[in-house]
């Protein structure tokens, strides 16, 4: 007879499937900030408050939507800090993402916002080109640092305690908000930079201003993780629903 204890670990949908999501999110994530951003200055083209305002509030309304869409799927990361981090926290009681998994996540998350940008311009008939919007400077980065370490510190409270629509309501509730107390507009996520590049337009980034923010947003990405760890100590029980629950025993 058997008397082995079951594995408490839920099992995850199939990696083909999570890559799936975490490519369709990321990318229509991209494709919502830099679509609203091409309305926004077709719109309102001599207010640039205005402007901002309508892409904060399409970007914060379609992430807590993806988040729904694909968080049980995939736990709806869309964005390589979060992933590394949850795989870090994971690691010490081997739960969140395995490491084999991380290296999938940000390919498809990179490659979803890359393509993101392309879908966006596409829809408005924007003629493609690399951005020529210079952001890195140094309010910016620091900028950038709060923005990303806000958001995983968010993210990993949130999943001790929350349920997956609230997580999606405070999540996109947070980048909203950001958009305006952060001097960056809260990128907070390299795959989103990334994907930004390839479109110069309202929400554009350029290729040189790339490097310094996705180093920024590692480093917010370790100022999270510390905090997580001293705040909630016992986070690395709650990796697993990392942004939302993600398993098949949730009728996947």
């Amino acid at each position: 007879m058997d008397h082995s204890l079951p594995d408490p670990t839920p099992a995850r949908p199939h990696l083909a499937r999570r890559f799936v999501a975490e490519f369709l999110g990321t990318g229509l994530l991209v494709t919502i900030v830099v679509g609203s951003g091409i309305a926004a200055a077709e719109l309102s083209p001599d207010d640039v408050g205005l402007q901002l305002l309508e892409n904060s509030l399409a970007t914060a309304l379609g992430l807590a939507v993806l988040i729904l869409m694909f968080g049980p799927v995939s736990g709806a990361h869309f964005n390589p800090v979060v992933t590394l981090v949850d795989w870090v926290i994971g690691a010490r009681s081997d739960t969140g993402l395995p490491l084999r998994d991380v290296a999938p996540y940000i390919v498809a998350q990179v490659l979803g916002g890359s393509a993101g940008a392309v879908l966006a311009n596409v829809m408005f008939d924007v003629p493609w080109q690399l951005a020529s919007t210079d952001r890195a400077t140094g309010g910016h980065l620091v900028a950038e640092v709060v923005a990303t370490a806000g958001l995983v510190l968010l993210v990993f409270s949130l999943a001790r305690t929350a349920s997956g629509s609230v997580t999606a309501a405070a999540v996109g509730a947070y980048i909203g908000a950001a958009y305006w107390f952060t001097s960056s507009t809260s990128f907070a996520n390299p795959a989103v930079t990334v994907g930004r590049v390839f479109s110069d337009t309202f929400a554009g980034i350029a290729p040189g201003s790339v490097p310094p923010f996705i180093l920024m947003q590692l480093l917010g990405g370790v100022v999270g993780l510390a905090l997580v760890l001293v705040l909630y100590p016992t986070a690395a029980r709650a990796a697993d629903d990392v942004v939302v629950p993600h398993s098949v025993d949730a009728k996947l």
